[in-house]
């Protein structure tokens, strides 16, 4: 039978033996707590980083895509806005200049500083309504036609060129996150009532931003 020293002994070694693997539990814990926490912050500035970065992707693209578009367009002596108006008109020809303004989402001074430099160049007419002589009608003329004759295979070339080695599916993907994305920042302008908001007041600057669309079979 152990000694009443002995007994004390062991006791106050087993006492020391939990205190230790208590601390090294609770050491534990805390090097999880703080693991956890810089993993939590971590995934914060990657997400604040990968926003960032979107962002910076989506205008870098823009701006790039701007830039070379107008390159291509310089030898016919036209510009990306211009184009983007003619390809429009040439599938409503004799669409009210008002009306224009409004499917193009784009300010009505604008949009006629434009016309005037298209009628100039002699791609359009401008023709009173027969019903209301105040209403005036945007028709494309023959050479405006010819031009965009011209500009369609420019505007295929261009878009194989920029897409290449991406596949149809990420291509789809991308223009729906893009269309979505477009949703929300018209219902952002619309619910905060931004000047220049959908229904006009879009300046030439920003008429440059939409590039070329899709040609229709004159």
């Amino acid at each position: 039978m152990p000694s009443p020293t002995g007994m004390a002994w062991n006791l106050k070694k087993r006492g020391r033996t939990l205190r230790h693997a208590k601390n090294m539990i609770a050491n534990k814990l805390e090097i999880l707590r703080i693991s956890a926490e810089k993993r939590r912050e971590n995934h914060m500035n990657e997400t604040r980083s990968w926003d960032l970065r979107l962002g910076y992707l989506i205008h870098d693209v823009s701006r790039l895509r701007r830039v070379s578009y107008d390159r291509e367009l310089a030898p016919l002596g036209i510009t990306r806005s211009q184009w983007w108006v003619l390809a429009f008109v040439s599938r409503n020809d004799g669409l009210p200049q008002t009306q224009l303004a409004n499917e193009l989402d784009v300010g009505k001074v604008a949009l006629g500083s434009l016309i005037d430099r298209l009628q100039s160049a002699g791609f359009v007419e401008r023709r009173a309504d027969e019903k209301d002589r105040r209403v005036k009608r945007v028709y494309l003329t023959d050479k405006a036609r010819d031009l965009i004759n011209k500009i369609g295979p420019i505007n295929d070339s261009f878009n194989t060129r920029i897409l290449k080695g991406i596949p149809r599916e990420d291509l789809e993907l991308t223009s729906r996150t893009l269309y979505a994305m477009k949703k929300n920042l018209i219902g952002l302008v619309a619910d905060r009532n931004f000047d220049g908001a959908a229904g006009g007041g879009l300046d030439d600057e920003l008429l440059e931003d939409h590039g070329e669309p899709r040609l229709s079979v004159l």
